[in-house]
């Protein structure tokens, strides 16, 4: 379920897998010690996985930007992600707001990894990064997202939910988009909380008829939005409109424009036209005045015996 970064994405490329082994015998995993070695590569391994798929490197260990799996297994899930991540971007544009890029929660430990669908960090700035480093960043994400997908809802509700709580993510969600991948009674929406390392759920309440959830972290209301999540600014109690709904009205206002635009050059046209007919017909009249002064003063020569 899981590729490289992405704020806009089109389509859902695969990317080649990062690593390879050294070549000759792999590290040996350090004695006692509870993370296993990292995953070595060789030098020209390191320099294809860098300029292939990108990779950084601290310490001589690589960590890959990509798990070689696709963003989302079907459009429910992709449109779900997507619009989540633009809208989180849109609501708080001072945010970290990532989609599908790989966590790395342990230094030197290139095997331990995870790639939320959806992540909000904030503080942190908005500059782009090829993968999230726990310890550089300083402390995990605030909140992450898992859209449902019939390959990885048993990890949504448990590994994903222990990964998460130990790394110290303040708030995990969860969100059946289709709405048939969870198990029977469970909510299509999920909020949990961390509280004493284990997660909690976050309160619902009606408004409006509507179920919501309030995330703590980023003071946002959340709730189904059909087969989308919706967010509500707590603070202005103003919906966060989606994407295509921004799109929408700037083509509609777009359209409007060329109208009014339209409308305002075929007045001119007008305009221009009967203006010059009135300056044909004053040209018309003058002349006109101007030949009767000439037979009356004619008229009055002739009755002055003074023929023209």
């Amino acid at each position: 379920m899981k590729g490289a970064l992405s704020r806009e994405r089109e389509g859902h490329p695969r990317k080649e897998r990062a690593l390879s082994e050294r070549e000759g015998n792999p590290r040996e995993e350090k004695e006692n010690s509870h993370m296993r070695a990292p995953l070595p590569v060789s030098a020209a391994a390191a320099a294809a996985t860098a300029s292939n798929v990108g990779a950084v490197r601290a310490d001589d260990v690589f960590y890959p930007s990509s798990d070689g799996r696709p963003m989302a297994e079907n459009m429910w899930q992709a449109e779900a992600i997507m619009n989540a991540g633009g809208d989180l971007g849109s609501a708080r544009p001072k945010a970290l707001v990532a989609a599908d890029i790989l966590v790395y929660p342990e230094k030197g430990n290139n095997r331990n990894s995870i790639a939320p669908d959806v992540l909000v960090a904030l503080g942190l700035g908005t500059h782009k990064r090829s993968s999230y480093f726990v310890w550089e960043e300083g402390k995990p994400p605030d909140w992450v997202l898992e859209v449902a997908s019939p390959s990885t809802k048993k990890k949504d509700l448990d590994d994903k939910r222990r990964k998460y709580a130990e790394m110290g993510v303040p708030e995990y969600w969860m969100f059946d988009a289709k709405g048939d991948v969870y198990p029977s009674g469970t909510p299509r929406l999920q909020g949990l909380k961390l509280v004493d390392c284990e997660y909690r759920p976050l309160k619902s309440r009606l408004s409006d008829g509507k179920r919501m959830i309030r995330s703590e972290v980023l003071g946002l209301d959340v709730r189904v939005d059909g087969e989308l999540l919706r967010f509500r600014d707590v603070a202005t109690g103003r919906d966060v409109r989606h994407r295509c709904e921004i799109e929408a009205d700037e083509k509609q206002a777009r359209a409007e424009t060329k109208r009014e635009t339209a409308q305002r050059k075929a007045a001119e046209a007008r305009a221009t036209q009967e203006a010059a007919a009135r300056s044909a017909a004053e040209d018309r009249v003058a002349q006109a005045e101007a030949r009767v002064a000439e037979l009356e003063a004619a008229l009055r020569r002739s009755k002055a015996g003074n023929p023209p």
